[in-house]
């Protein structure tokens, strides 16, 4: 795939930590070019996506994605996806599209009230958007979670709206695939992983997909959300129907 002219752009903030790692899953594993993009960048180069990093944003102060909400760059982004580019927000990533109403909802401290890390299993809800496409319906994915704040929620009314636009992707669930309480390692509302914007080109997930995009990590389904990626950018996709799991 090294002659693919695919561009991806990596935001990096004070407190980022998992850039890097996007970085060489997007260039050394999927072979497209990735740039690097400070977030007091006030306007994006040409790109075919973007990718919001997991990290600790300005440390984490007030709650997870508050100040890096309002970094130069998350405008230029927030107009980028307004556009229907592609935006993939990872574990912090996906508290700052929560943060900046590029998704619903918001973040909670785990359930727990400790820090997560270590490998979970989500099960793929709705293979037909731009980040899934690579993924069968109903298929179980091995992918590391390290979060504080993964406990995601919203009200009924918006999870009802969720749920009627299958913008549902993933949910915690056992080895075998069975959504449980068990499964659930930081109790996010109805065992939500990652969601979809009502548009389908933005995606928010709490698992890391970029460290376990090869053998050498132990696992490789992460390669599956990238690739996909990167095959909707070939395909210029704009819509996506649903596939849904049985």
């Amino acid at each position: 795939m090294a002659d693919t002219p695919y561009r991806i752009g990596v935001l990096v903030f004070p407190g980022s930590n998992c850039d890097r790692d996007c970085h060489h899953a997007v260039t050394q594993v999927m072979g497209a070019t990735a740039e690097f993009i400070w977030h007091k960048e006030a306007a994006l180069p040409p790109l075919d996506a973007v990718i919001i990093p997991g990290g600790f944003s300005y440390g984490d102060y007030l709650r997870t994605g508050a100040i890096a909400r309002f970094s130069p760059v998350m405008a230029a982004v927030t107009s980028f996806a307004e556009a229907g580019g592609l935006v993939l927000g990872i574990c912090n990533g996906f508290q700052i599209l929560l943060e900046a109403g590029l998704l619903p909802g918001a973040m909670l401290r785990n359930q727990s009230l400790s820090f997560i890390c270590r490998d979970i299993h989500v099960r793929v809800e709705n293979t037909g958007t731009l980040f899934t496409g690579r993924c069968k319906p109903g298929q179980v994915l091995t992918l590391p979670i390290a979060h504080g704040e993964g406990n995601y929620y919203t009200d009924q009314s918006a999870l009802s709206k969720l749920k009627a636009k299958n913008q549902v992707v993933f949910r915690y669930c056992t080895k075998e695939g069975a959504v449980t309480p068990e499964a659930n390692p930081n109790g996010s509302l109805d065992h939500i992983a990652g969601i979809t914007n009502a548009a389908g080109n933005v995606l928010g997930l709490m698992p890391h997909p970029e460290r376990s995009a090869e053998a050498l990590l132990g696992h490789e389904d992460g390669r599956l959300i990238l690739l996909s990626l990167l095959d909707s950018i070939t395909r210029g996709r704009v819509s996506a129907k649903p596939v849904l799991a049985s």
